[in-house]
């Protein structure tokens, strides 16, 4: 990534900037090691052991045993994989859902509802937030799967999946307890987290969002699954197909350098960038016209992750805002990048945010490399197109 992009790309939520050092140490490794990792010749066993390795490293960065990490395509396989299990199952039942989760959850399923599966959406308060009163007290007796997403990607508001697990857990005891998956795509390098929680059963973590290659992510899987697609056998046989090895070496060096996990020694490097965004928030609060989504969130929030802001400007639809700041050289966006060419914000929706707020709404996202002067810079170009408009 150049340095003079990181002064103005602030819309790292949706893909982060290559880290070209860790993308060219990948591929050359890779390079030397280029026969298929599932070959038995020695050329293919020297793969496997370059790939066998970048899984481990991954585990240790985690902290879960090795045979628990799948190589998937990236988050929405991993978020799907899960989802897509349930077909083997010859009883259908329910599936709950959070109603701020990612199209790559919400979409898939929805889809079930074909197969014979009742979908179940717990809602979000004001702020975006899912309790776990709100997810226990609509799991059924039937209920096979919980998805709840660690950090939402268009508001950054964190979820309190621990504590989730933790109810999930006291609402199930004595009998048999609903399967919990985390979407951690937006959680992992952003704020700590800990994939090994007891009662987290599956989760999706993505290496584009951690500075990586896109189409590479990791599937955590405490315990096995019978997987619906099947292949070749690769992965366990949960995830069948050729093995990215560039990616697989790609990821294990993003998870190193970027993955926060409590007591890391990282939380030095968040705190700055609490403090930063912080600052931007304060400025944006200067502006009349910016309503803040949720509007009360306070500078240094807890309950929201510090690389994501969502603001809307009166009288400057959001899509105009984004082609506006693109004009002077910066980069934001609307939401989330899956759902950018479509209409609606289901996310501020179910937060009970509507109208000309919703219509009009923008997410700026950061990063450890992202800069103050590039964050003033950016307000700067936010303030005077705000001006043209009231």
């Amino acid at each position: 990534m150049t340095s003079d992009l990181k002064e103005r790309y602030f819309d790292w939520a949706a893909t982060a900037l290559a880290d070209e050092a860790i993308l060219r140490d990948a591929l050359e490794e890779s390079l030397s090691a280029g026969a298929n990792p599932s070959s038995v010749h020695g050329e293919g066993l020297k793969a496997r052991h370059s790939f066998e390795e970048a899984r481990t490293r991954c585990a240790k960065v985690l902290g879960v045993k090795p045979d628990s990490i799948i190589f998937t395509s990236g988050g929405t396989e991993s978020d799907q994989l899960p989802i897509l299990s349930l077909l083997r199952r010859p009883q259908k039942g329910s599936i709950l859902i959070s109603a701020i989760e990612h199209p790559a959850v919400s979409a898939q399923a929805e889809l079930m509802k074909n197969c014979g599966w009742r979908l179940i959406t717990a809602p979000c308060d004001k702020y975006g937030i899912v309790t776990p009163e709100a997810v226990v007290s609509r799991i059924e007796d039937d209920t096979a799967l919980v998805c709840v997403m660690a950090v939402n990607n268009e508001t950054g508001a964190i979820q309190p999946v621990y504590r989730i697990a933790d109810a999930l857990a006291e609402h199930c005891r004595g009998k048999r307890r609903p399967k919990f998956h985390v979407d951690a795509v937006q959680a992992a390098g952003k704020i700590p987290f800990e994939l090994s929680y007891p009662g987290i059963d599956t989760a999706a973590i993505s290496a584009h969002k951690l500075c990586g290659p896109r189409g590479i992510g990791i599937l955590y899987m405490k315990d096995r699954f019978e997987p619906f697609l099947k292949g070749g056998g690769q992965e366990k046989g949960i995830r069948s197909g050729t093995e990215n090895l560039f990616g697989a070496l790609a990821m294990a060096a993003c998870l190193e350098k970027y993955y926060i996990r409590p007591g890391s020694g990282k939380e030095e490097m968040l705190a700055e960038e609490e403090k930063s965004t912080a600052a931007f928030i304060d400025k944006l609060k200067t502006l009349s016209c910016c309503t803040l989504v949720p509007e009360d969130r306070n500078l240094c929030d807890s309950r929201f992750a510090p690389g994501v802001v969502q603001a809307s400007f009166k009288n400057i639809p959001g899509e105009v805002m984004v082609r506006a700041l693109s004009e002077k050289g910066f980069f934001i966006s609307t939401g989330s990048a899956c759902s950018s060419r479509k209409n609606g914000r289901p996310v501020l929706a179910a937060m009970g945010i509507k109208g000309e707020v919703a219509a009009n709404a923008v997410r700026f996202s950061f990063s450890c490399h992202s800069t103050d002067e590039g964050r003033d810079r950016l307000f700067a170009a936010v303030r005077e197109i705000s001006s043209l408009f009231n």
